[in-house]
């Protein structure tokens, strides 16, 4: 029986042109011809059997076998890449220090922290998962050696390598007291200042001219939650991550304004990096463009939100069941389209 082996060289250049939009930006970006990535994209469709691309307008799209084939490239390039790193990386000794921001440490820092022990089991880590100031703060310092932040739009040297939207979270079981042009504002529950998410709020809500007042606050991510879900107050943040007892509120049925997209940054020292830091950011990359769902894109914003139905709405309908969220399902029943960029350092 034979086995056909799919080109690693291939898959990397089939990958980087899908992630880059074009063929010809992942050529300069591989610093190989553009001749040469089309000479091997027809070498794995050979190998496939199938076409992987197809023309779309003045661009290209992939066909069901080459989405089919993306999702295994991703993955066989992760595989290769660790295999690479742990035989030859193994003698690399010293200390990373990495910071993350509290959405994303309990889903994509496990995933990333296993990877890099295993290639790397002489280098010692130290972890940080904070707020966003402290984490640009400690990068900028020098305390920190990499750090996963939003964008606050300052101008420290940083590679955006997502964008997600913002939206409104109310509980998943109840209906928000707060009525649009009632007689009281409406209640906030929000993180301690300084705080990017809580100036967002305040700025969309004063624009639009809502009365509000901060109801609940909390230094922690997990305390926001809790009085989100206990109705206390409507918050502000990403649909990523959220718990089961939060869903995304629609803003033109409860009279919220629309909100912006969020960008997600890869904080690193103005300075030259070392293999071990280099290694470190490819491996957070990977992971979030691995938990990241929807369209993925170079840049733009994301698309809004899909809102939960809302509670009132479902046992009104008795024949379907009420909606709720869980984990990642609210990504795959909403198709939340977040953007990522990929852009090289």
């Amino acid at each position: 029986m034979s086995f056909t082996n799919l080109d690693m060289d291939a898959l990397r250049g089939f990958v980087a042109g899908i992630e880059a939009g074009s063929f010809a930006r992942a050529a300069d970006r591989l610093g190989r011809s553009t001749s040469a990535l089309s000479a091997q994209l027809k070498k794995l469709e050979d190998q496939a059997g199938t076409a992987l691309v197809r023309r779309q307008g003045r661009g290209l799209a992939l066909t069901e076998g080459g989405e089919a084939l993306l999702s295994y490239a991703r993955r066989l390039l992760t595989l290769n890449d660790e295999a690479v790193g742990a035989v030859g990386g193994a003698a690399l000794e010293g200390w990373i220090r990495l910071g993350f921001q509290q959405d994303f440490g309990e889903t994509v820092l496990p995933r990333v922290l296993g990877r890099f022990a295993r290639a790397h089991p002489k280098v010692r880590i130290e972890g940080r998962i904070a707020r966003n100031d402290e984490l640009t703060g400690k990068v900028a310092s020098g305390q920190l050696d990499i750090a996963l932040a939003w964008d606050d739009g300052t101008a420290s040297p940083a590679e955006r390598i997502a964008t997600l939207p913002l939206c409104w979270l109310g509980a998943a079981e109840l209906e928000p007291a707060w009525r649009a042009g009632g007689p009281e504002p409406l209640p906030l529950a929000a993180l301690e200042a300084p705080c990017l998410l809580r100036a967002t709020a305040a700025a969309h809500l004063d624009r639009q001219g809502i009365a509000w007042r901060v109801a609940f606050v909390t230094p922690s991510l997990g305390g926001l939650w809790a009085a989100t879900a206990a109705g206390l107050g409507i918050a502000i943040r990403t649909p990523f991550g959220i718990p089961p007892s939060v869903r995304v509120l629609d803003p033109a049925r409860h009279g919220l304004p629309d909100l912006p997209s969020l960008g997600l940054m890869l904080h690193a020292p103005d300075r030259t990096a070392d293999p071990v830091t280099d290694h470190m950011a490819a491996l957070i990359r990977q992971a979030l463009w691995e938990a990241l769902p929807g369209a993925w894109s170079r840049t733009g914003s994301a698309t809004a939100v899909e809102p939960v139905r809302d509670h009132a709405e479902d046992t009104a309908s008795p024949e379907r069941p009420p909606a709720r969220v869980r984990g990642k399902h609210l990504f795959e029943r909403n198709r939340i389209p977040f953007r990522v960029d990929r852009r090289p350092r």
